[in-house]
């Protein structure tokens, strides 16, 4: 398993995001609280296992991406991963912590861009995708009922 090595380039910006995501991150504050969600979005213990089951595969998806890609191919995937990482974390802040949904929709719109991009090259993040798509759909959704 050649590709393990290349784990030690996949891990930061992974763990990265998921530690800078989840300080931004009040599922449980008054405001997100008070706000008016659809009736289909998951219960809040959902969301802890999909988002670890989903950065691993992140970490490992990427990591096996880069040890098949020439050096100046693996740069690329790596700085690639570094931009959609910062923006998996900037939604947090946005949508919970500035408590801006509808500018955290726009931020999703381009994280979700990103994450195309990224699993064109890396067909393995299809469910972060999907998962990122979804968040999408459940931002417009929040941002329209609550505007």
């Amino acid at each position: 398993m050649s590709w393990t090595r290349h784990l030690r380039r996949t891990v930061p910006p992974v763990v990265a995001a998921a530690v800078v995501g989840g300080i931004g991150t009040r599922p449980t504050s008054a405001w997100y609280r008070s706000l008016d969600k659809p009736t289909w979005q998951p219960p809040p213990w959902v969301f802890g296992p999909v988002w670890t089951a989903l950065y691993a595969s992140i970490a490992v998806g990427t990591a096996r991406a880069m040890d098949e890609a020439d050096t100046a191919e693996r740069r690329s995937l790596e700085r690639q991963l570094w931009v959609n990482m910062a923006l998996n974390a900037g939604w947090c802040w946005l949508f919970f912590t500035a408590e801006r949904p509808k500018a955290a929709l726009a931020e999703i719109a381009v994280l979700e861009a990103s994450t195309l991009a990224l699993t064109r090259r890396v067909p393995a993040l299809a469910p972060y995708a999907a998962w990122n798509a979804f968040a999408t759909a459940l931002n417009a959704s929040i941002a329209h009922r609550n505007s």
